[in-house]
This record gives C-alpha cells, sequence and structure tokens, in this order.
C-alpha cells in the first residue's frame, strides 16, 4: 500500500513539475499541445504535430507527417512517407530526415544537423541548415535569406528507377547563401542568383543558369 501511495504522489509530482514522458502509438496520429513539453514522440502509422512553443526530443513515425508550428523545439525529426514542416522560428537541434516527402523550412526555423531525403521538394525559406543538405530527387529551393552549412549533395539514382526521373532542379536565390561543396552525382539543372554566395561546384556538369 506505500509504495502504490508513493507512486502516485511520484506520478503526480512529476506532472506538477512539467516533467517530459514519452508519447508513443502504433496506429494513430499524436498531438503535442501549445507550449506542453514532451519526451520522444513516436508512431507507427499516423501524424504527429507540435504545437506552437511546445518542447520535444526525437520525433519519428513511419507512415505520416511531421509538423512544428512557430517556435517548437525538437531533438531530430524523421519519417519514411510523409512530409515535414518546420514553422517560423521552429528549432531542430539535430537531422531531419525523410525518404518520401517533401520538407519546408519556413522562415527563422533552425536544424542543426543536415536536411535529407529521396524523393520530395526541399524548401528553405529564410532558414538555417548546419550540416548541409542531401537528395536523389529532389528539387532543392534555397530562398533568399537562408543559410546552409555543409553544402548541397544530389546523390545517383539506384535500384529500378535509375535514370527515368527527371532531372532535379536546384535554385539558390540572390541573398542566400551555401558554404561547403555543391556534389552532384547526377546532371541537375543548377539556377544561381546573381547575389547568391555559393561553394565549388563538383561532379556531373548542371545546366547553369543566372536568376536576377
Amino acid at each position: 500500500m506505500y509504495r502504490y501511495v508513493a507512486t502516485l504522489l511520484y506520478a503526480y509530482s512529476a506532472v506538477a513539475l512539467g516533467a517530459a514522458f514519452d508519447l508513443s502509438k502504433v496506429n494513430g496520429s499524436i498531438d503535442v499541445g501549445q507550449g506542453q513539453q514532451a519526451g520522444d514522440v513516436s508512431t507507427v502509422n499516423g501524424s504527429i504535430r507540435v504545437g506552437s512553443s511546445a518542447g520535444v526530443q526525437d520525433v519519428e513515425t513511419v507512415n505520416g507527417s511531421v509538423r512544428f508550428d512557430e517556435s517548437a523545439t525538437a531533438q531530430s525529426a524523421e519519417t519514411v512517407n510523409g512530409a515535414i514542416v518546420l514553422g517560423p522560428q521552429v528549432a531542430v537541434r539535430e537531422s531531419v530526415s525523410t525518404v518520401n516527402g517533401a520538407v519546408t523550412l519556413m522562415r527563422g526555423a533552425q536544424v542543426g544537423g543536415s536536411l535529407e531525403n529521396v524523393n520530395g521538394a526541399l524548401r528553405i525559406e529564410g532558414a538555417q541548415v548546419g550540416e548541409g543538405i542531401e537528395t536523389t530527387n529532389g528539387d532543392v529551393l534555397v530562398a533568399a535569406g537562408s543559410r546552409v552549412e555543409g553544402g548541397i549533395h544530389v546523390e545517383k539514382n539506384h535500384g529500378w528507377s535509375w535514370g527515368r526521373s527527371k532531372r532535379p532542379s536546384v535554385t539558390i536565390e540572390s541573398g542566400a547563401v551555401v558554404n561547403g561543396t555543391l556534389e552532384f552525382e547526377r546532371e541537375v539543372d543548377l539556377y544561381v542568383g546573381a547575389g547568391a554566395t555559393v561553394g565549388a561546384v563538383e561532379g556531373v556538369a548542371p545546366v547553369r543558369h543566372s536568376l536576377p
């Protein structure tokens, strides 16, 4: 009886102090409310949404999208089949990755690690990436006011789709900065704004254009 009461008191104290608990499901979506704190957040079949100013650790799903509302924070974010959206001023300390899905970073968002996918557009809209961008078939937009450290890497196609998908488009607008090598293992259409700062271009020679 004493142990039972002590357990209840401990649980109550933890909730009262705002302790972060892991949230996990197999089937179903998870919504972390505005301003709430949680540990790892995971599901298999379902989407995950982290409300504005909420804080979580590792976020992971298999079949579903991941969305962070304004000023949310996380350790990392990963899905297999689904898009990932980081709202304004969101901070993810490590990597953000998906296999089949678009990734969007809105103005003021920050990713401390890498930004990766295989299929789907990658849009950096006035945001920052700390350890590079990597894709295989995705179009890449680094918009004005964005900063990417670690370059951009477009990998060669592998498997049944080799040589069949369209040529990716990589656009770096005026006022954007990409520090590091732009490495292309396949042909791409590379659009570079007149006022953009970019590193060396290596690999398969891209079709190069100039933006105003």
